[in-house]
């Protein structure tokens, strides 16, 4: 995308068409503007237009542009952490209301899927999470104790169920998650878009708001491309990628590092060598610190994943890595060739969960989703429509009502997270 062949990779080849975009070059007025084409901006003006609304998306590259259309592609419940830290951080209310919210989201991925007839590869089999070792099986042991304590259709894998739905023997147990499933993402996103133009939404494209202002009539934005948007509301849905010029997306990209993440895909496998691989389609990633993450696509390709950078050194660092990861957990390849490479960025938040901000009057913002963007950022922008539209308040949102904190030492944390990825794969998986 944009003339660079490691930005998007296999799905950018493999997504249908995008809809028809150009540029804002006049001027509009509308309910509410949203600033950024991704997961939750494309939700939250889908569920706009259909409840009757006028709204504009303005993205300033292409549709899933950002970590929307980069991502692995698996379709989460909840967050990375577990879901009774959630409630300690967030407290009781608030933490159970966004536990209930994103347990229930991968349905709401779904169900958006097959209403809209979105061609994306739509897999609803769960999500498998693997256990490296003693202390793996232990983490998710406990994982699975908390999501059944609150009625969850989770099942925890001992090893030999574990090598049977994974085709290798390299873990000692697995947490199937029942609720979950994996996409194709830059599809979906392409999707959300499509549902959204056919319910009335506006989207323009190579569209970077620099200019946003607000008076008595409302906000005033001002465009790149030489257009401007009269709105009542304004949805800032920038994430990782948000550094505008207006500084909405700069602000709130103040509190979130960017953590590399890369993904490498193999040609099709052919049916007997996909069929000994995850049989069950499920998409999956281990305990590992610096983690992995594999699942397959509609032409039994698999795509293998971690964290790290596909330039500079990581350009051979990380290829050479996956290729020996692969070998070892799945001898049955052999020796493996990677047809497309891509990389783009996570957004990590100091405490691991995403934000909500108002950053003006009728000005706000969810972010930080800490890599579980495609189920969060579907219902996110869900709510969002909703507080728009005076269906809810914000005491009603699943997250309270933040103020940017600006990380410190973002910079530092960001060479960190790179380098350390380098330096862990350089030595890693060495036979």
């Amino acid at each position: 995308m944009m003339g660079d062949s490691r930005s998007h990779g296999l799905w950018e080849a493999s997504a249908p068409a995008a809809v028809s975009a150009v540029p804002l070059t006049g001027h509009i007025a509308v309910d509410a503007v949203i600033v950024g084409g991704g997961f939750t901006g494309l939700s939250a003006a889908l569920h706009l237009a259909e409840a009757g609304a006028s709204v504009a998306v303005l993205e300033a590259f292409e549709i899933g542009f950002g970590a929307s259309g980069r991502n692995v592609g698996l379709v989460n419940a909840g967050m990375w952490m577990m879901p009774s830290l959630v409630s300690e951080k967030l407290g009781k209310i608030y933490g159970e209301r966004l536990l209930d919210a994103l347990g229930q989201a991968p349905a709401v991925v779904f169900e958006l899927v097959e209403r809209h007839g979105m061609d994306c590869q739509a897999v609803h089999e769960g999500t498998l999470h693997c256990a490296v070792g003693v202390s793996g099986l232990r983490q998710i042991t406990e994982r699975a104790r908390q999501w059944r304590e609150r009625g969850a259709p989770v099942e925890l894998l001992d090893a030999a169920r574990t090598r049977l739905m994974v085709g290798s023997g390299a873990y000692s147990g697995a947490l199937l998650d029942k609720r979950a499933g994996t996409i194709q993402p830059l599809a979906y996103a392409r999707g959300l878009a499509a549902a959204a133009v056919a319910a009335g939404a506006m989207v323009h494209t190579q569209t970077a708001v620099v200019d946003a202002r607000h008076d008595a009539d409302g906000w005033q934005l001002h465009t790149l491309s030489g257009g401007s948007v009269a709105a009542r509301w304004v949805i800032v849905a920038t994430n990782a990628y948000g550094a505008d010029a207006t500084g909405m997306g700069a602000q709130v990209g103040s509190e979130l590092a960017r953590l590399p993440y890369f993904n490498m895909a193999t040609e099709p496998l052919g049916k007997a060598l996909a069929d000994s691989i995850l049989p069950g389609r499920q998409g999956a990633w281990d305990t590992r610190k610096i983690l992995s993450s594999f699942r397959k696509d509609r032409e039994g390709r698999l795509v293998f994943g971690s964290v790290g950078a596909l330039r500079g050194p990581g350009n051979r660092v990380h290829p050479d890595w996956g290729r020996r990861a692969l070998l070892r957990l799945f001898p049955q390849l052999g020796p493996v060739a990677f047809t497309h490479q891509w990389y783009g960025w996570i957004e990590v938040t100091a405490n691991s969960l995403p934000r909500f901000h108002k950053l003006g009057t009728n000005m706000v913002s969810f972010s930080g989703y800490n890599g579980r963007g495609i189920a969060p950022g579907t219902v996110f922008g869900r709510e969002l429509a909703k507080l728009v539209l005076g269906r809810i308040s914000e005491g009603d949102l699943p997250l309270p009502v933040t103020v940017v904190k600006p990380m410190a030492w973002r910079g530092i944390r960001e060479a960190g997270y790179e380098l350390g990825a380098q330096v862990s794969h350089f030595l890693g998986a060495r036979l």
